[in-house]
C-alpha cells in the first residue's frame, strides 16, 4: 500500500500515503480544511510555496491551482484528514449566521499551526474512520459546522472568503498564465478560471502569444525548470516536479530537445 484514502463522508476523509513522495496537481473545487497528523507537504501556489508538517492546519480556496506535493517524515507515513467545506453546505450555514460587512474575497492560504480548538474538532473524528459505516449526517453537520464556527473565531476575515459565492468572471488571459503556467491542467480548468469557454480561450490565446497552448505551456515550463536548476542549484529531480512535469524521462528529453544539452550539465 502506497496511496490510501477512507471517507467517512463524501466531505470528510483521512489520507495515508507510505511511499517516497506523492505529487498531484489540483484545483480545489472546495475550499479544504486539513489537519496534518504526520509527514511533510509541499504546496506551491503561483506567488508562494507552504511547507506544512505534523499539527499544521491549513484553509485553502476553492479555484486555486496548486502543486501538491507530500512525503513521509522520521519514518512516519504522510497521513491528514481534510474536510471539503462545499458552496452548499456554507451558504446554509450563511442564511442562519451574519457574515461581516462589506465582503472583499480574499484569494489566501489561512495557516493555523498547531491550534487547540481546530485540532480538538478534526482530532475528533479519527475514531470514525475505524467504523464499518459512514458517519451519520447529522454528526457529520454538526463536526463541519464546528470546525467552520471555529475558524470564524480565530480570523475575523475568514467570512471574506467563506461567504463569497461568486464564480470566476472573464479576466486577463496574459496576465493569469503568466502567474500560472507551472500547474500542469487540463485547459478545461484554464479556461473555466479565465471565465472563458475552450474554444474562446484557445481563440485568445492564439492572440495572446501567437502559440498553441501546448507549446507555450512546454516551453515556460522548461524555462522555468532551467532558472531552478542554474540559479536556485535545485536538482533535476526536484525542478521538474515544481516546474509542471509530471515524468521525469520525458522532462529530460524536452529539456534537452530544447537546450541541446540534459538538466543534469547545469549540476556538473
Amino acid at each position: 500500500m502506497e496511496f490510501e484514502t477512507k471517507y467517512i463522508t463524501p466531505d470528510i476523509k483521512l489520507s495515508l500515503f507510505d511511499g517516497k513522495l506523492f505529487k498531484t496537481e489540483v484545483m480545489f473545487e472546495h475550499h479544504m480544511l486539513v489537519w496534518f497528523i504526520s509527514g511533510e507537504t509541499k504546496i506551491i501556489l503561483s506567488d508562494a510555496t507552504y511547507i506544512f508538517n505534523a499539527g499544521d492546519i491549513f484553509l485553502i480556496p476553492r479555484n486555486q491551482l496548486a502543486t501538491v506535493i507530500n512525503y513521509p517524515k522520521d519514518g512516519k507515513p504522510h497521513q491528514a484528514v481534510a474536510m471539503h467545506l462545499t458552496k452548499e453546505r456554507l451558504k446554509n450555514f450563511y442564511t442562519r449566521h451574519k457574515a461581516i460587512i462589506n465582503i472583499q474575497p480574499l484569494q489566501k492560504v489561512y495557516l493555523f499551526r498547531k491550534h487547540p480548538l481546530l485540532e480538538s474538532c478534526l482530532a475528533s473524528l479519527i475514531p470514525y474512520f475505524d467504523l464499518k459505516e459512514n458517519l451519520p449526517s447529522d454528526i457529520a453537520s454538526i463536526k463541519i459546522e464546528e470546525a467552520i464556527s471555529i475558524l470564524r473565531s480565530t480570523d475575523k476575515d475568514v467570512d471574506g472568503l467563506l461567504a463569497n459565492f461568486e464564480e470566476p468572471g472573464k479576466i486577463d488571459l496574459t496576465d493569469f498564465m503568466e502567474r500560472h503556467y507551472m500547474f500542469n491542467m487540463p485547459l478545461g480548468k484554464f479556461s473555466y478560471l479565465t471565465g472563458r469557454s475552450i474554444a474562446t480561450f484557445r481563440r485568445d490565446f492564439k492572440r495572446a502569444f501567437n502559440k498553441t497552448p501546448q507549446k507555450w505551456l512546454t516551453e515556460r515550463r522548461l524555462n522555468l525548470a532551467h532558472y531552478l536548476i542554474a540559479e536556485k542549484q535545485l536538482k533535476p529531480i526536484d525542478a521538474y516536479l515544481e516546474a509542471g512535469f509530471e515524468n521525469l524521462s520525458h522532462f529530460s528529453y524536452a529539456f534537452k530537445n530544447q537546450f541541446g544539452y540534459p538538466p543534469n550539465k547545469l549540476t556538473d
